[in-house]
């Protein structure tokens, strides 16, 4: 009885597991037109299955008891070699089921690759170890720079918007399961995926990650994706196209001569001095830093982005994230982690500072 009680208990705890209506990373909360084609396709196949198993349960269990060995049978049942009509049946029944499957699920498939129509937004998406780069083409700044930012991307709820996605070195996967399906990321080729959220989505924020092993941070290359109306993605990006102002004294300023000095020799921001030109200063190999202050999350969505957070960030990166900053190579541009520069929050000089 102690152990059929304790087996109960574990498959009364699954099934109430399966009933939760928390699902921040599921297929089965579709939030846009093309989850919801998806969830269609697997509303239909789970039903046709659900009853080949019925059909075929209840079918054994009949077997099992009409064919039962009773008292008083000797030796072996009747044998029964081959049944033409029933092997003809049971190889039609197959055929015509992945028939009925086959037509919507290429119909879907050929639906979600089409290529996105009329108007919409393009967004360029670019997969790094370990991190996620977003540019927006079609929105440019006095200088022609498209907004760019990292890990955290800003769609209108209601649009359609079209992702061509590649990668700045391996394989990656990009998958929001409630808003598309997933997308591999593969260097040197193209993929695009169209994402048109419901219109009811927005002020919505919702988690994707990469979904294909990608090295040492696979399993923290996180993003968001922040669905806005249509004012609140306008305002978004005018406020992302502005620069950044200088700061001139206190411990702000300090901060900005420590960034310059050091942050980037990997980090690109575009910048206002006090004098009112604009510059864009450091290298564009992590994530664009103009408007970091402005993130929900740091290190590609692991942590929310408090004072705390990135204070232990900047003290020991790789105790918050798995990373390789030994592997960094400036020259060949390729950064595989955040390095430890022994920062510690205390005022000291920084003009003895070099770049690595």
């Amino acid at each position: 009885m102690g152990y059929l009680a304790v087996v109960s208990v574990a498959l009364g705890a699954l099934f109430l597991a399966s009933c939760s209506s928390d699902l921040p990373q599921s297929s089965l909360n579709p939030q846009s037109v093309e989850a919801e084609q998806i969830d269609r396709l697997w509303d239909l196949v789970f039903w046709i299955g659900f009853g080949v198993f019925v059909v075929v349960e209840a079918a054994l269990i009949y077997a099992i008891v009409r064919f039962r060995k009773r008292p008083g049978d000797e030796g072996e049942p009747k044998q029964v070699h081959g049944n033409t009509r029933l092997e003809i049946v049971w190889s039609i029944i197959p055929v015509v089921i992945l028939a009925v499957i086959a037509v919507p699920t290429l119909t879907t498939l050929f639906d979600l690759r089409r290529p996105a129509e009329g108007d919409f937004l393009r967004v360029e998406v670019i997969g790094h170890q370990w991190w996620w780069e977003f540019r927006y083409p079609d929105i440019i700044d006095e200088d022609g720079r498209p907004l760019t930012t990292a890990n955290e991307l800003h769609l209108p709820a209601g649009m359609t918007s079209e992702l061509k996605m590649t990668s700045a070195d391996v394989i990656h996967s990009f998958w929001v399961p409630s808003l598309a399906g997933k997308r591999d990321v593969v260097p040197g080729r193209e993929s695009y995926l169209k994402i048109t959220p419901d219109p009811g989505t927005a002020g919505d924020m919702i988690k994707g990650q990469c979904a294909e092993y990608c090295g040492l941070a696979h399993a923290d290359m996180r993003f968001r994706v922040f669905l806005d109306s249509e004012v609140e993605f306008e305002e978004w990006s005018t406020r992302q196209l502005a620069a950044s102002p200088v700061p001139t004294d206190g411990p702000e300023a300090a901060g900005y001569e420590t960034f310059t000095a050091l942050c980037t020799t990997c980090h690109q921001a575009k910048v206002e001095t006090p004098e009112g030109s604009i510059e864009v200063i450091g290298a564009a190999l992590g994530p664009d830093l103009t408007h970091f202050g402005s993130r929900t999350s740091i290190g590609a969505g692991i942590e929310d982005n408090t004072a705390e957070h990135l204070a232990e960030w900047i003290d020991d990166p790789v105790s918050v994230k798995p990373m390789s900053p030994e592997m960094n190579d400036i020259a060949a541009g390729r950064i595989m982690g955040m390095p430890d520069y022994g920062l510690d929050g205390q005022p000291v000089s920084y003009t003895h500072l070099t770049l690595p």
